[in-house]
Order: structure tokens, then sequence, then C-alpha cells
């Protein structure tokens, strides 16, 4: 048995918000009460001025395996995904070969059944992730798939992305979408303005993102289907789900705290660790995701966790280096700095972004501590100061524009089916 003493217990899915004891025994939480009193066969954690919340959940992570593994891999995501305080995790589909086939799925959910934290895996949307024919939905569903995806490239073919919604409605499964529209794409990775002009750039202009936020919003309102509008960036693409969420669509939004931290400046600064897809953008773009976030139009904070090797983003941003950063150890931190520490949102609100409602998105049951149910926790400390190091990475690549970034809020333990799976050393 595992008794957590005295931290503030915070479960926004339960409105609770007090100081309480956890009392944990075989994988499940068996009591939230005053006062448990502890007996020589339990652990106990000592959590005064801890906060005790539901495991963080990330829908949007890249773990590179199959195939691309010298990036990242299960094992080593989920590394880094316990060590910033999540218990569960849903992995893309654009690995090597893509997830757009049964096998391949299979091999992917067999072998995370060993992991530490819960890894869930998408299927593409369409064959080989090219936009032109569906994959066999059905069958990935029966086969696990939590739902489908071809994050990493727009659905560019109006009738290809109809149908699949169509079907995605049918199984009652969730369609996650990437939304860059290549037609409009000139220099992808960076903000089409001030910055990309002093780099010699085109860049990549905010309309790319907000025709096809559109286009999709209106297919979802149509056919019904569940869709999330995935890493958004662009201020307007909010305005345009907030409508379409008033009009009845089952339009989902999700944010990176990348996005809700830093602004197209960062790329002057750190260069191609602060490129990625869809780029960072203005502060305006920044300050109207903020306020997406806290009136609801957007639901979700995800990580985005997309490692490359230090050789790939050695190259510079015009020499070909990939888009991406990782994110995963330092979400929360970002996210707390960012919004939290600045007045924006409560700890209880931010904690809504990062564990029911991305269960709700994929219906997991996950994202709250109720008796009964799995003992997945994170344990973290909201006032320490800390400056973000290279140590502080789990994974195997490091690829970050937050390295000497002072953040507040630090993981002290990470629970999973009542397991201790992290805990800070520091």
């Amino acid at each position: 048995m595992l008794l957590i003493k005295k931290g503030r217990v915070i479960d926004p899915a339960n409105k609770r918000d007090e100081i309480a004891d956890v009392l944990i025994d075989d994988g499940k939480i068996t009591a939230i009460e005053k006062e448990i009193p502890a007996t020589k066969d339990m652990q106990v954690i000592e959590a005064k001025d801890y906060i005790v919340a539901p495991g963080l959940i990330d829908n949007h992570v890249h773990f590179r395996d199959p195939g691309l593994t010298y990036k990242e891999d299960l094992e080593t995501g989920a590394n880094a995904a316990k060590a910033g305080g999540f218990t569960s995790v849903v992995c893309m589909a654009n690995t090597s070969p893509v997830v757009d086939n049964v096998a391949t799925l299979k091999d992917i959910l067999k072998r995370s059944q060993a992991l530490p934290i819960h890894v869930y895996q998408c299927a593409t949307v369409t064959k080989g992730m090219q936009g032109k024919e569906l994959a066999d939905l059905a069958a990935l569903k029966e086969a696990g798939a939590i739902g489908f995806t071809d994050d990493g490239v727009a659905i560019q073919n109006e009738r290809v992305m109809l149908e699949a919604m169509k079907v995605a409605q049918a199984l009652d499964m969730p369609i996650s979408l990437h939304e860059e529209d290549r037609e409009l794409m000139d220099f992808a990775g960076v903000n089409a303005g001030k910055v990309a002009d002093a780099l010699g750039l085109k860049g990549a202009t905010h309309l790319a993102e907000e025709t096809l936020t559109a286009r999709d919003s209106l297919f979802a309102k149509e056919t019904g289907c569940r869709i999330d509008i995935q890493h958004l960036s662009s201020g307007t693409a909010v305005d345009i789900i907030r409508f379409m969420k008033s009009l009845g669509a089952d339009v989902w939004g999700e944010v990176t705290p990348q996005h809700l931290f830093l602004t197209e400046e960062a790329v002057l600064k750190k260069g191609a660790l602060a490129k990625v897809n869809p780029p960072l953008r203005t502060e305006e773009d920044r300050q109207k995701l903020i306020a997406g976030l806290c009136d609801g139009t957007i639901d979700m904070i995800v990580t985005d966790h997309a490692p490359h090797a230090d050789y790939e983003k050695d190259k510079g941003i015009k020499n070909g280096a990939p888009s991406g950063m990782i994110g995963l150890e330092t979400s929360l931190a970002i996210a707390l700095t960012a919004l939290v520490k600045t007045g924006y949102m409560t700890i209880s609100a931010l904690l809504e972004k990062m564990t029911i409602n991305p269960a709700r998105y994929y219906k997991m049951d996950a994202g709250t501590l109720t008796l009964g149910k799995a003992a997945d926790l994170v344990i973290f400390d909201p006032k320490e100061e800390w400056t973000i190091t290279l140590d502080d990475f789990y994974g195997k690549s490091k690829n970050s524009p937050f390295v000497g970034t002072k953040v507040l809020g630090r993981v002290k333990y990470t629970i999973c089916d009542g397991q201790i799976v992290f805990t800070q050393k520091k």
C-alpha cells in the first residue's frame, strides 16, 4: 500500500481541491480522506506543500518507433513522459513504416504493454499518409487504434477528408488534424513575417492553418465527426473554432506549451531549436491562444514531443534542419510559468486541460482521482523555481529551446497503476 500524506489534492473532473491523504492499494485509489493513519505495511510519501493530481495525459507525442529510433523509441519516450508527470500518452502515426496497417499497429501495442506508463497509438487516416486513399479504418480500430491522424502533413483532398470523417463518425472514432495547406506554404517552420524577412525566408503564412481549419470544421459539422485541430498557432484559427463550436460542430482544439510561451522572436535567439510546424507566431497570436484556452475554445494542452538528433538540428534553419522540439519533461513547468504564474489561469483550470479533457477526447478511462479507479497520479511542487538544463531530459534527443529558461513548478513523483515510476532526485 502507498499513502500520500497532506498534499493539496486537485481533481478537476470531480471538482476536488482540498488538503487530504490518498491511499493506494493494489494499483487502485482506495481512499481520499482528511486523515488516513499510516500503518507499518504502508509506504508513505509526505506531500505537504505539494499538489497531488491525476497523472498528466498528452494526446500528441512522437516516439519515432518503429523506424526512426535513433531519435527516440517507445522506452525512452516513456522515460521522458514519466519524468514530466505523464501517465498516459498518445503516439502519432508518422513512423517508418507509418501505422496504416494492423501488423505495425499490433507490434507497437504489444511492446507498449511492458512500459511504465500507458502508451496509446493512433493509426493513419490515409494509406502511406499520402492523402489519396483511406486506410482500413475499421480494421485499425478493431486492432486497438485509439484514433486516426495523418499528423505531420495535411490531408489536401476535400473528398478524401470528407469521406474519412463519415467513416470515422460511423466508427465513433476521432480524427486529429495537422492543418497546414501545402498550396499556401513557402518555408515551413518559421512564421511568414518580420523574423522570416530578417532571415531572408518567405516563411509559413497563418492562412495555411486557417483555411484548412475552416474547411475541416465545416466538414465536422456536416458529418458529426469529432475532430481535433492540432497544435494551434494562429489566433484567427482560434476564432474559427470558437465560431464553429457555437454552431454545434464537434471540434476540439489543442495548443502546445511552446506556442503559449514563445513567439517568432525565439527563432532569432534559438535558431533551428525554435523551428516547429506550425511555426511560433506573433505576440498577438500568442495572446489569442491564451484567451482561447481560458474561455474553453481550446480544450487541451499537448506537447507535440518531436525528438530529433543533434546533428539534424545542427544543420541550421536554412540548410534543412527538421521542424519540431521535445517537450514532455518541461510541459508542466512551462505551462505553469506561462499561465498560472502570470495569472491567466488557476492550477485547477490548467490541470483540466492536461488531464480530464485529453481523456475525454479519446474516451479514456483516465484523468481523474476516483475511488476504485487506476492510481495514476502526479505529485509536484507548484512553487519550486528551477532552470532547465540538458540533464533534465530523459529521452534520446535534447532538441529544446528551453535550456537555460527559469521556470516554476517541478514534478516530484509520477505514479502509474499504483507504482512509483519516477522520483525527482535533484
